[in-house]
């Protein structure tokens, strides 16, 4: 195992520590917020589009983002990131601690936060591509993905105890000072300049030539552009998910058992990031991928069985330990095989064309468990006397059936995921992009990466 005790990874510790409070502050006020929203509405296509106020500019301004991380210190753009959306968030507290906040104010300002969002996945992945050395990869997502797991833990049982002491204006002041904590962790840490290559030397230009270069870059990799492809199809189908957990839980549970559920199996996320960060996943990554998406499948499809909350628990919680298994494989694929001076411009293109189906599933989410899911499974429903004797009828049915065929899609594409030799043998086909060795890492502040408009540019999935 190569050595972890190095400047580089000691380097990427103290910015993950960062990260990870600021991850928790975030996953604060998305529960919060996702709550207050549709206890207020009760509409699930109003959370739909709350969401999608987020989302939708991350997915169109990220590929520029991505150009913007490759010519600047990716240091300096996770500040931007981190400094930009706490912003955002202060503006959202203010509103709350002066009782004016109306639900259209949600929009514009998730919207904005989602903007400066867009240069933290090519940042901090690039800039992790740079510290830790390679075969650490799968160590160092694994981690990644734990920071994002705790998020999930502590999140709902926190913010449940924070709305009922001080309101949902104290859960964001919380957020506010989680983002100032993670950019003073990046204010003490220089990251090292990637060595130029011939294909990034070749793109550089304006931005819109270096956003094209992302795409002719995967275009190039039949077998990256097929793992992205898949990771857009069960983006979609997963998508659907975040509008209906809390239908689906809300429909037999108050909303301290929903916090409560959420919490305890977010512990399989846990579990599934130690597993990762201590082993670095299989051999063959990709095999990584697609069993981690396998899980998601049948935590969904057994979260919908019945309406228990033992049941919901446990499914959670192995949906949640397959997230980090799939993540963390993928992410450590993408980071071996493209040249570390072109991963902001690739990964930001990854990350839009394998998250532009999200928002088509917060579209069409609310609309299609309010019109068709929950109509076919009230008491008198078209589906009542058939699917409904097996998983119940009534309040949050609709969701639960919608998330059993979800489940059973993502286990149909999977096996052909699995079937498809361009994906099954990607690892295999297209050569390393990434030496044995990181760059050193700069100690002092006059080593700092040029910032100026040397270069380059774009990729999730």
């Amino acid at each position: 195992m190569p050595n972890t005790r190095t400047p580089g990874f000691r380097t990427f510790v103290i910015v993950w520590f960062g990260q990870l409070v600021s991850l928790i502050g975030t996953a604060l006020t998305g529960f919060a917020l996702a709550l207050f929203v549709y206890t207020e509405t009760g509409s699930a296509t109003q959370l739909s589009l709350v969401l999608l106020a987020s989302q939708l500019p991350q997915i169109v301004f990220t590929p520029i983002a991505g150009a913007l991380v490759d010519r600047w210190d990716r240091r300096v753009a996770m500040i931007v990131s981190d400094t930009g959306a706490g912003a955002a968030t202060a503006v959202l507290a203010l509103l709350l601690m002066t009782d004016t906040l109306e639900i259209w104010h949600l929009y514009p300002i998730l919207a904005v936060a989602g903007l400066f969002q867009t240069f933290q996945f090519p940042a901090y992945s690039a800039a992790t591509t740079l510290l830790v050395h390679k075969d650490n990869y799968g160590r160092a997502a694994g981690m990644v993905q734990l920071a994002e797991a705790a998020g999930q833990v502590i999140a709902p049982a926190a913010a449940g105890v924070i709305l009922v002491v001080g309101g949902l204006g104290a859960v964001v002041a919380v957020d506010v000072v989680t983002f100032i904590i993670a950019v003073g962790t990046l204010l003490f840490v220089r990251f090292p300049k990637p060595e130029a290559t011939e294909a990034s030397i070749a793109a550089a230009g304006s931005i819109r030539s270096e956003i094209a270069f992302g795409l002719h870059y995967l275009r190039a990799r039949s077998g990256l552009l097929a793992l992205l492809g898949y990771f857009a199809v069960i983006n979609l189908i997963f998508g659907f998910v975040s509008v209906l957990i809390f239908p689906l839980v809300l429909g037999f549970a108050s909303e301290q058992a929903t916090g409560t559920v959420v919490s305890i199996g977010a512990l399989g996320m846990i579990a599934g990031s130690l597993v990762m960060s201590a082993w670095g996943g299989p051999r063959r990554r990709v095999f990584g991928v697609i069993w981690g998406v396998v899980g998601l499948g049948l935590g969904l499809i057994l979260a919908g069985l019945r309406p228990s909350l033992p049941l919901l628990t446990i499914a959670i919680a192995l949906l949640f330990f397959a997230i980090p298994i799939a993540n963390a494989s993928s992410q450590a694929i993408w980071q071996v095989k493209v040249a570390p001076d072109v991963q902001g411009r690739v990964f930001a293109v990854r990350r839009t064309l394998g998250q532009i189906t999200a928002p088509l599933a917060l579209i069409a989410g609310g609309p299609l468990l309010d019109r068709v899911f929950q109509p076919l499974m009230e008491p008198d429903g078209g589906l009542a006397d058939s699917v409904g004797s097996i998983i119940g009828t009534g309040d949050g049915r609709g969701a639960a059936l919608f998330v059993i065929v979800l489940g059973a899609l993502g286990l149909a594409v999977s096996l052909f995921a699995l079937l498809y030799p361009r994906l099954r043998n990607l690892e295999a086909e297209l050569p390393d992009a990434v030496p044995d060795e990181p760059p050193p890492v700069p100690t002092g502040a006059d080593e700092a990466v040029d910032h100026g408009s040397g270069a380059l540019v774009p990729g999730e999935a």
